[in-house]
């Protein structure tokens, strides 16, 4: 495994996390608070049969912010920069939560550098009492407030303090301006490619837990029933941060998900 920097055409520079040297490309992009190791368990477990290149996202770990007050499109094209960047040609790309509306996204605007995509604990049309909490939220993080014990009871369950440790360290080291700025994007992006998913034609895989309240199984299920090759999964008896808390069983489906054929367009 191996930590480097990568320089966009743009100028900016991307820290990403790179294993495994043979197979296809797969792409790994976190959510609001995290950074690239968050996605550990599946670095490890993918590496051996791809390349898996894990970023941080703008304003987080090592990566510079994006300019101005950016909004999702904005993150959007940003992964469409580092994919370019790593001149690998179409990859397979997996988000979870702030990530999976990038890799969505990404699978709308520019079909012709994803093979795949995974949306993990994804958001799809919230409801009237969830957009205000979020909301609320996120002109919290804008004025300087960063509450840290929020977010984590409501992603992990009492008997997973080892996770739940390591995940308040990312959320308590993260910039508090890459922080709002991507939250931002986040409370407001549940509706930008809400209505175009149909025309995702490469293999979906669209994932969350079954206790996971805001990125539930009803909107995976929504999201994957909208594209031609969607499959939705639930796991049962996990939230929101599945991939650390219920790594073989993610793992397990992403796997599958890399071995489907893609169909012709």
């Amino acid at each position: 495994m191996m930590s480097r920097t990568l320089r966009l055409s743009d100028g900016a520079a991307v820290r990403v996390i790179e294993a495994g040297s043979a197979g296809a490309p797969v792409l790994l992009i976190h959510g609001v608070g995290m950074r690239a190791e968050a996605w550990g368990p599946q670095i490890v477990a993918l590496a051996s049969d791809h390349r898996v290149i894990a970023v941080d996202m703008p304003g987080h770990g090592e990566s510079d912010a994006l300019p101005g007050d950016p909004r999702l499109p904005d993150y959007v094209a940003w992964a469409a920069r580092v994919i370019e960047a790593l001149g690998l040609g179409p990859v397979s790309v997996a988000g979870h939560s702030m990530g999976s509306l990038i890799a969505g996204g990404l699978a709308v605007e520019r079909p012709d550098l994803v093979a795949r995509a995974a949306l993990l604990n994804g958001v799809h049309r919230r409801d009237a009492t969830a957009r205000a909490a979020v909301m609320a939220r996120a002109n919290e993080l804008a004025s300087g407030v960063v509450a840290v014990e929020a977010p984590l009871s409501r992603w992990f369950g009492t008997d997973e303090d080892d996770v739940r440790d390591q995940v308040a360290g990312w959320l308590r080291a993260v910039s508090p301006r890459g922080y709002a700025a991507a939250y931002r994007a986040f409370a407001e992006g549940d509706t930008v490619y809400a209505d175009r998913l149909g025309q995702v034609r490469c293999p979906l895989l669209v994932l969350t837990g079954d206790g996971d309240a805001n990125s539930t199984p009803a909107m995976s299920r929504t999201m994957a029933a909208m594209a031609p090759q969607g499959r939705a999964v639930v796991i049962a008896g996990h939230r929101h941060m599945v991939n650390l808390t219920a790594p073989d069983a993610v793992t397990a489906e992403m796997k599958r998900w890399l071995a489907t054929e893609e169909v012709p367009k």
